[in-house]
């Protein structure tokens, strides 16, 4: 075993490395950018090296100074994680000729499979199901365009160096693919330094499902069964499951057969995932299976194949890379229960998914949560703490939070409650959409493909928000208790707005979402209190029960509120969902005025990729205007209103601040 090791990665998989690395007794080491010099991953390993200012391609892909930091500091191996060094076999082939051990496959392995092109080359060669496609390297855009009418619409672009949704679309008329195959380019130039891409037929009511490979130096190689990952949006994963619901013992097997061949054709050692697409049969047997492509890495998924089998993957890498065998033989892997893992990310899903920025006021977790370790039934893994901020320069997860059950039911019930105990205030995040998924029809009964979402839309998007009574409840009950807590023994140091004729009253001045709600908080002489908005009342009562929770009794229903307050803003939490209010002070807001209306702004920090019109132009409501890159994806921003383009106020290749304006258009002029 190694004694010291070097984590060349950030966030929750360098925390999660690094946790068991502490418990195997090997010492750590971090890097980290100008962004995260006080990140959650510095703090959990033993030692620290700065690499470079916030921008991966100065810090994280700058990997001579990954390299330099872990000779000066004695690091034996190098743990890439995944993302960034993890798939580059000239990190991997730089590591070995420096004398250190990298933690992943042999640069061939990775070169093999790198290229979906040549992977899929390779696999044809080797008997594996293919999906109906171009895989060669002739990248002219007629050729494409020629190829995909050959293949048939819908196709599928994919970037051919990528994964991770990066540099993917689907097209359905030969009239996008010029401009579709455009932005695949770019978005794969930018995330992996190469824009060669592919091009497929796309599968209907497809499912993703991966096996889990392992292989040692030993000659010795198997699968850890296979992870269900159909439910994605914007071809990125939000919930993983293992086992693949409906996965017959017989398909299991074959499938494990296939990614163990398509390991062993490489010559691979250490981690990595053969992925697959799978189809209903039309004869209502077994799914039909085509391979898609090999990550040569550690998954964001790998947790809930660790729940199921009861094994530490990481523990696996160390011992692996160590030249040490295979801990276990095929006939001796057995998996138990049903895992469910959720992405929780920092985004608007209502706004199609936008990436959020902003400060973790509050990350509180369900309690009984195990971090980076599947010590518990729930598991959580995050690089963040409460108080740190999710910028525009990485990825905008916070969160993975992982659930085990007896069977994939209790597994769904522990994961709603799971989420549903999960706060976090400061900006937006897709945990109440997760919830939305889980309560779908179509994903309770694994009815699933990678169009769930977009089936799912009307139950899924747009939802009604919380009652407006159920947030002046928990503004009321939190209020009363910050009151209560400040009272002494002191008569003149209560402050229930007593008065000798007639009961207390309280007017709360509430914004959500823009508008005024105006709630009358009144107590009675006979004890009782009563919560009115118009001419609506309902009886009312509250008790803290600390950590921010309140009993409340509104009208008959009880309900258990998490309240918390940060400045005029007020985070909701209960069963039902969650919702922001703003308990307002007139007079303090008496001289505010309206913003300035109708310009076209950056949605998210980012930075500008390209303007698809210029000064002069008229455009339509809805026009593509412009297009912004943030957290490793592309952003298009369109017309509010029809216009003419006065002017751009940026120029390609800027960093643009959340609400910049990019661009001004005048109004039409009236017809003549």
């Amino acid at each position: 075993m190694f004694k010291k090791i070097l984590i060349a990665n950030r966030g929750e998989i360098a925390c999660r490395v690094a946790a068991t690395a502490k418990r195997l007794g090997v010492r750590t080491v971090a890097v980290y950018s100008d962004a995260d010099a006080d990140a959650r991953h510095v703090r959990a390993c033993d030692e620290a090296v700065h690499v470079g200012p916030p921008a991966p391609r100065d810090s994280y892909l700058q990997w001579q100074r990954i390299i330099d930091a872990a000779l000066a500091t004695g690091a034996q191996a190098v743990h890439p994680g995944y993302g960034f060094l993890s798939e580059n076999q000239d990190f991997a082939r730089a590591c070995a000729a420096a004398g250190l051990v990298f933690i992943g496959p042999p640069a061939e392995a990775i070169a093999a499979m790198g290229s979906k092109s040549a992977a899929k080359a390779l696999m044809d060669k080797a008997g594996v199901p293919l999906v109906p496609g171009y895989h060669g390297d002739d990248n002219d855009p007629d050729f494409l365009a020629t190829q995909a009418a050959r293949i048939g619409y819908p196709v599928l672009i994919k970037a051919s160096a990528g994964g991770g949704g990066k540099g993917m679309r689907r097209v359905d008329r030969p009239e996008d693919f010029a401009a579709a195959l455009a932005s695949c380019q770019r978005e794969s130039q930018a995330s992996f330094g190469n824009a060669q891409v592919l091009v497929e037929r796309y599968v209907t009511r497809p499912r993703h499902i991966e096996i889990q490979v392992f292989a040692d130096s030993h000659g010795q190689c198997v699968y850890l069964f296979e992870r269900d990952c159909s439910v994605q949006r914007r071809h990125q994963k939000v919930l993983e499951e293992a086992p693949a619901p409906g996965m017959s013992a017989a398909r299991r097997a074959e499938m494990g057969a296939a990614a163990v061949a398509a390991a062993q054709a490489v010559g691979y050692v250490g981690a990595g995932t053969v992925e697959f697409i799978a189809e209903p049969a039309g004869d209502g047997g077994d799914l039909r299976f085509y391979f898609m492509e090999m990550n040569t890495r550690l998954q964001v998924e790998h947790p809930v194949t660790e729940a199921i089998t009861g094994l530490d993957l990481v523990e696996w890498q160390l011992r692996v890379a160590g030249g040490q065998p295979l801990p276990l033989r095929q006939e001796q892997l057995q998996m138990r229960g049903h895992a469910i893992e959720a992405r929780i990310c920092a985004e608007n899903p209502d706004a199609n998914f936008l990436p959020a920025t902003g400060t973790l006021q509050v990350a509180r977790w369900p309690e009984h949560v195990a971090f980076c370790r599947s010590d518990e039934l729930a598991r959580v893994d995050s690089g963040v703490r409460e108080g740190d901020a999710i910028s525009p320069w990485y990825d905008s997860m916070i969160a993975k939070l992982i659930v085990w059950g007896e069977d994939r039911a209790q597994a769904l019930a522990r994961l709603d409650a799971a989420l549903r105990d999960t706060h976090i205030m400061g900006l937006a995040t897709n945990v109440a959409f997760l919830r939305r998924v889980l309560a779908t029809q179509a994903f309770a009964t694994a009815d699933l493909d990678t169009a769930l979402i977009e089936r799912e839309r009307a139950a899924l998007f747009d939802q009604p928000p919380l009652p407006d009574e159920v947030l002046a409840a928990a503004v009321a009950a939190h209020r009363l208790a910050a009151e209560a807590a400040l009272e002494g023994a002191d008569p003149w140091s209560r402050r229930d707005g007593w008065r000798l004729h007639g009961g207390a009253q309280r007017q709360l001045s509430l914004m959500r979402g823009g508008q005024a709600l105006t709630a009358l908080f009144s107590r009675l002489h006979d004890g009782g209190s009563v919560l009115a908005i118009g001419a609506q009342r309902w009886a009312f009562s509250a008790r803290a029960l600390g950590q921010g929770r309140h009993d409340v009794l509104l009208g008959t229903r009880r309900l258990t509120l998490a309240v918390y307050n940060r400045g005029e803003r007020f985070a909701v939490f209960c069963d039902a969902g969650s919702a922001l209010v703003d308990e307002i002070d007139p007079l303090a807001h008496a001289a505010d005025q309206a913003g300035a209306g109708g310009r076209l702004t950056a949605p998210m920090p980012g930075k500008l990729v390209s303007f698809l019109a210029k000064v002069g132009d008229q455009v339509s409501r809805g026009q593509a205007l412009a297009v912004m890159e943030a957290m490793k994806m592309e952003h298009t921003i369109n017309a509010p209103h029809d216009g003419v383009v006065e002017a751009l106020l940026y120029a390609v290749g800027d960093q643009v601040a959340e609400g910049g304006e990019l661009l001004r258009l005048a109004p039409l002029a009236p017809a003549a």
